[in-house]
């Protein structure tokens, strides 16, 4: 029987970060998740890995900064972590997120002290953020239990139980099993993913019409040149990555100021440590002019008003509602999991190579081109079992892209 934690470690190492024989390799992990985040160094160094550099987090440490710290630090960031960040993507660093926390660590505190860090920390780190989104280096995120998460899902078990049945659903998710093979199945699986996001570059849709019993009732415009993404993309070196591990989406970027109507989400967010839930927005002309949430909505409005871009969408993407992880039925309270249950969509930043050579443009050909730009990128969750998406073609013909809930081709 092979070892399951191991094989998760190689997995995101070969697969989602691909590294490279001296390349520097960057992890950001909760130190909850040491023995994972260990075992991810080690099989980067079997690799080859030139250098592994480990950034530690923890939720008390972070409640208690944000819960205590005087205030004016939330409107700072020390210029040399910013430089490190720069100067590791410059010298072509594969980065490694672990994403795992407790999803309510933040309840209770101010939000304006949340929103005023997000801003602060988004701002300054604003060229590295450009660089990995436009793939300057391949990056991956993935994740693995910790005690306070595993609960939020299983309250209603003991917590080693919890925790135990939520390496089970990550398991499953992202395809490793007792008889190890889980790099030859991911091949495959991007194979298949990337066949979905084939055919939609040969409709070259002008729009996407959402609808559902919800009151979900959106027309979404794409932008001459969109590209679809899915499965492994390549970075500009020609590294190719995997960049969510699990993935079931395919992806696109909608036109800027070319969505209007009513969007409601189908999932809780996490949101800054806090749970926003039961939402909807309303947009014109591409902005987010009205939202409304039964709870976390002070941090929904403080997200979508940390610039002028985060109030427009920067992504929209597919996930058929039965997807192997909407099909577990678990609501993981973790968008990297969470969003691969789903239809969803993200305001804010949009990718650049979801246009026609986006990679090689500068901020105002992607702009000019209709693509959203922001220093923040949130993604949130919009599929249902009745979600029906209708494409309409350049010269007006309605093709069903989704049909009760799944894609109809």
């Amino acid at each position: 029987m092979v070892n399951k934690l191991e094989e998760y470690a190689h997995l995101v190492v070969e697969i989602g970060l691909n590294v490279q024989k001296g390349q520097y390799v960057v992890i950001n992990s909760p130190i909850e998740c040491a023995p994972f985040a260990r075992l991810c160094v080690k099989a980067a160094y079997e690799v080859g890995a030139k250098q592994v550099i480990m950034n530690w987090r923890d939720d008390f440490v972070a409640r208690q900064y944000f819960l205590n710290a005087a205030d004016e630090v939330f409107d700072e960031v020390f210029p040399w972590d910013v430089q490190k960040n720069l100067e590791l993507v410059k010298r072509g660093a594969a980065r490694l997120s672990i994403a795992a926390t407790d999803p309510e660590n933040l309840k209770g505190v101010d939000p304006s002290r949340l929103a005023r860090a997000n801003k602060a920390n988004s701002a300054a780190n604003r060229e590295v953020m450009s660089m990995v989104m436009a793939n300057e280096v391949p990056w991956c995120v993935a994740s693995v239990p910790v005690p306070s998460w595993a609960k939020k899902i299983f309250p209603d078990i003991p917590e080693d139980e919890a925790v135990e049945k939520l390496w089970e659903e990550i398991y499953s998710a992202i395809r490793i099993d007792d008889n190890g093979g889980a790099v030859e199945r991911w091949r495959k699986h991007c194979a298949t993913l990337s066949g979905r996001a084939h055919k939609l570059n040969d409709y070259a849709f002008r729009y996407l019409h959402y609808t559902n019993s919800l009151g979900t009732d959106l027309m979404v415009e794409l932008p001459v040149g969109h590209v679809w993404a899915a499965g492994s993309e390549f970075s500009k070196s020609g590294i190719e990555f995997v960049a969510n591990i699990p993935t079931e989406e395919v992806f696109t970027a909608p036109k800027r100021d070319g969505v209007n109507g009513k969007i409601v989400a189908t999932k809780p967010l996490v949101l800054g440590g806090n749970i926003v839930n039961n939402f909807y927005m309303i947009l014109k002309d591409g902005k987010i002019v009205d939202v409304h949430a039964e709870e976390g909505e002070e941090f929904l409005r403080q997200e979508i008003a940390l610039d002028e871009g985060a109030s427009h969408f920067g992504e929209v993407a597919l996930v058929p509602f039965d997807s192997p992880i909407s099909a577990s039925g678990v609501l993981f309270y973790n968008t990297l999991f969470d969003e691969n249950a789903s239809c969803h969509f993200a305001f804010g930043e949009a990718y650049p190579t979801c246009i026609q050579c986006g990679a090689e443009m500068t901020k105002e050909q992607l702009k000019e081109h209709g693509l959203n730009e922001s220093i923040t990128h949130v993604d949130f969750m919009v599929g249902s079992r009745d979600l029906s998406i209708v494409g309409v073609t350049q010269d007006g013909r309605e093709i069903p892209v989704f049909v009760n809930g799944n894609f109809a081709f």
